[in-house]
């Protein structure tokens, strides 16, 4: 049975583009049923409707609160049964809201090695502490920032002369790789 899922994207858009693709091309049982997007300008927007994706804008700073703005996610979630939700560089802490309604159904991708260097920086902040290895991290969402239960982990190594720029493009060509997989995993033990 195909399941729907929901990507939340606050930027560009590279990790929905990956998704969307190895979605298609490994023909997995998930249809992309919605882009929900915080930020009016985003490339990712474009991206989504290109593929013919429908795309959901909910500027915030429109509510009087998050619970606000997250009821109306919430609606766009229901109205497209959505069964899971993926984190695409979606830079909001998920509130109480969508956090009750997809109990450990919501998943992130981060650019480190959690717990450490959780945030909004976590490949600078690898970068600048000096680790010789770091990484991404796939986890389920829960009310703290990057505290959630890890899914799966991949190292990325920090070269000799690296700079951050080339660290961060070797992470992102992880994450483009790694979400998917991990996508496909939680697939088939049925947990999506």
């Amino acid at each position: 049975m195909t399941k729907t899922i929901a990507i939340f994207a606050s930027g560009n858009g590279t990790n929905f583009v990956a998704l969307h693709a190895a979605i298609v091309e490994r023909q997995l049982p998930v249809n992309v049923g919605l882009l929900v997007c915080d930020q009016p300008a985003a490339p990712v927007i474009q991206k989504a409707q290109a593929l013919g994706v429908p795309v959901l804008i909910v500027n915030f700073r429109d509510y009087a609160n998050k619970a606000a703005a997250e009821a109306i996610i919430l609606t766009a979630l229901q109205a497209h049964h959505v069964d899971a939700v993926l984190l695409a560089g979606y830079m909001r802490i998920i509130g109480p809201t969508l956090l009750a309604a997809y109990p450990h159904k919501i998943i992130n991708i981060h650019p480190a090695l959690l717990p450490h260097f959780p945030g909004r920086h976590g490949i600078e902040d690898a970068f600048a502490a000096g680790v010789k290895t770091t990484g991404v991290t796939i986890h389920f969402i829960d009310a703290g920032i990057d505290t959630g239960q890890i899914i799966d982990q991949r190292e990325v190594p920090v070269l000799p002369g690296d700079t951050v720029d080339q660290l961060a493009t070797r992470i992102h060509a992880c994450e483009h790789q790694f979400y998917p997989d991990v996508l496909q995993s939680l697939i088939n033990k049925g947990a999506i």
